[in-house]
């Protein structure tokens, strides 16, 4: 009995250790990506219901600007513009966490540390990170994330919002500065757009 009691604590000391590394995986990451001035990288999405598209994405914090052949985003931490190239559209909304993870493979960098259980393990070159929302009633439920060992890159972010999985590539990833201005749709640029406001 007292064997078994001895094995059962040491798997919860090795689980949370693991749990604990885990974490330090994602605060380097988050560090790496998050870098202040600002970066940009290329990635597809793709889904059962959207099919697949790519674009390229340039973040700071947690603004972000990504254009693909159909549209541009624009998110400047609280307000989101979506400009439709076929409808000439731009559509104004303040999006919910699954919204910009859609348009932002980085969002995760800010859920990850509130609501989330967390585990890891090592596949090649790469730490796969598992996050499973407490609630899962939470807009984006759980969520795969594979990051390189050597650089803490990540290169793939895989997500469930309800039933529906998403899988976002991301590549070409670099560290530059971008300007505030970039983060905001700027209507002048785009004279004959219909703005539509959904707030």
């Amino acid at each position: 009995m007292k064997k078994t009691i001895l094995i059962a604590l040491m798997a919860l000391i090795g689980l949370s250790a693991f749990a604990q590394s885990a974490q330090q995986v994602l605060d380097r990451t988050a560090k790496v990506i998050g870098n202040k001035s600002g970066a940009s990288a290329n990635f597809t999405i793709s889904n059962a219901k959207i099919g697949s598209s790519s674009g390229t994405i340039a973040i700071k914090g947690n603004k972000f600007n990504a254009r693909t052949p159909q549209a541009i985003v624009w998110f400047n931490g609280k307000t989101q513009w979506s400009y439709l190239k076929k409808t000439n559209e731009v559509n104004i909304s303040t999006p919910t966490q699954a919204q910009q993870m859609a348009m932002n493979p980085y969002t995760f960098i800010n859920i990850y540390k509130t609501g989330y259980k967390m585990n890891m393990k090592k596949s090649g070159n790469n730490y796969q990170v598992h996050l499973t929302a407490q609630n899962q009633k939470r807009s984006v439920a759980e969520l795969y994330i594979t990051i390189n060992q050597k650089t803490y890159v990540p290169s793939q972010v895989k997500m469930r919002q309800g039933k529906t999985w998403s899988t976002i590539k991301v590549s070409n990833f670099k560290a530059r500065s971008i300007p505030n201005s970039s983060f905001a749709f700027n209507a002048k640029e785009f004279p004959s757009a219909e703005v539509i406001d959904l707030r």
